[in-house]
């Protein structure tokens, strides 16, 4: 199994606790939490600068900042699994969104489970308490 799919499929875990160290080097980098509009279902955390916000609300679509590839990133433009950006909320601090959305196909990340669709949040996997491990909840 390589790297990436042990990472995304594996049981074992390896939490990223560098990702916001990394996200701090983008600079101007606001938190965002993705929300599906009619569940009411986390989908992903994401980040957010001012540019990629302000296109945001100008198309009504998830668009997010990449904070690995340094570009502004639609999510789903590759896959064709994008999202109509629904509404904005903005927490008590000013520090941190909440985007709700509406899924155009029904998948949100870039992993497939087992019958090959796009698996529709990219929290997939719960911690099992007990072991320590990974269950995949759409495998």
């Amino acid at each position: 199994m390589s790297m990436t799919n042990e990472l995304e499929e594996g049981r074992t875990l390896r939490l990223d606790f560098s990702k916001l160290a990394a996200a701090a080097k983008c600079g101007g980098l606001l938190p965002v939490a993705v929300q599906h509009a009619e569940t009411n279902e986390v989908l992903l955390v994401a980040y957010t600068n001012e540019t990629a916000f302000r296109r945001a609300l100008e198309t009504n679509r998830l668009i997010l900042w990449s904070t690995s590839r340094h570009e502004l990133w639609e999510k789903g433009a590759t896959s064709g699994e994008t999202f109509d950006l629904v509404e904005v909320r903005v927490n008590c601090e000013q520090n941190s969104l909440l985007y709700r959305v509406r899924p155009r196909r029904g998948g949100i990340c870039h992993t497939r489970n087992s019958a090959g669709r796009p698996r529709t949040t990219c929290f997939y996997r719960r911690l099992n308490p007990a072991t320590g491990e990974l269950e995949n909840l759409d495998p």
